[in-house]
């Protein structure tokens, strides 16, 4: 651990970046499924607690004295991010947003899992660590690949226009890799070689889709959390690639 690894400054970067524009703005875009912890007793103190946590753990990642701590900060975070997403399940069991916001939170709960799991020095509880970060991220790409089925025309009208051959192309084929990625990681065959594809494919997701709108609307509050969840989701699909229990 004598150099950070680049997933794990992507992966803290955006959750400093998401704790902070969350702090900066009290609104349903920039904390989209998360809003329910507002209907909590206290739920402004508690998620601005929660988001002052994912700040203070992002800023930690980067180093190896802080990193382990910083993972279970970020793991607890995340794991009530995610208990926060059942609500809506509940209320809605036959709508797919609901369940498609809880694995995107889980997903960054396996990320902090994976980091849990690289900073462990029992051989046989990281491997355990490991294992469980490699599932839940092959389950959380599951999600993904029903989601962009579900939404396959949203998902095309995000590509840009200019990339050839048309939006519809690269939204069906990112479809399929979301759905090669989650049986890799599912049924631990070429595992890591796909980890790392999926990680590269949402990366240029961000760069090409969020980073341009960003610029043409940085008044957009929902571009924002878009941007720094997506970059999340990055650095914890590429913590978990980096793991060497496959």
């Amino acid at each position: 651990m004598k150099k950070a690894p680049y997933g794990r400054i992507v992966f803290g970067a955006s959750a400093v970046l998401f704790g902070v524009i969350a702090l900066m703005w009290h609104d349903a875009d920039t904390w989209q499924a998360l809003q329910q912890i507002w209907s909590l007793p206290f739920g402004t103190v508690i998620g601005g607690c929660l988001m002052a946590a994912q700040v203070a753990g992002g800023m930690g990642m980067p180093y190896p004295r802080t990193a382990r701590p910083a993972s279970l900060i970020l793991g607890v975070v995340y794991l009530l991010f995610s208990i926060a997403c059942l609500p809506g399940i509940i209320a809605a069991p036959t709508a797919f947003a609901p369940y498609s916001s809880f694995f995107e939170q889980l997903s960054l709960l396996c990320g902090a899992i994976a980091l849990l799991a690289a900073t462990e020095a029992n051989a046989a509880a990281a491997a355990g660590f490991g294992r469980v970060a490699r599932l839940g991220l092959g389950v959380c790409a599951l999600s993904f690949t029903l989601g962009q089925i579900v939404y396959l025309r949203v998902t095309a009208a995000l590509v840009p226009r200019w990339i050839p051959p048309n939006q519809m192309f690269w939204a069906i084929l990112t479809t399929i890799a979301f759905a090669l990625a989650a049986i890799a990681l599912l049924i631990n065959r070429r595992a890591r070689f796909a980890t790392r594809l999926m990680t590269l494919m949402l990366a240029l997701f961000g760069m090409l889709v969020w980073i341009p709108l960003l610029v043409a609307h940085p008044e957009a509050h929902g571009n924002w959390s878009e941007f720094a969840l997506t970059f999340l989701i990055v650095g914890a699909s590429w913590m978990v690639a980096d793991l060497r229990f496959f």
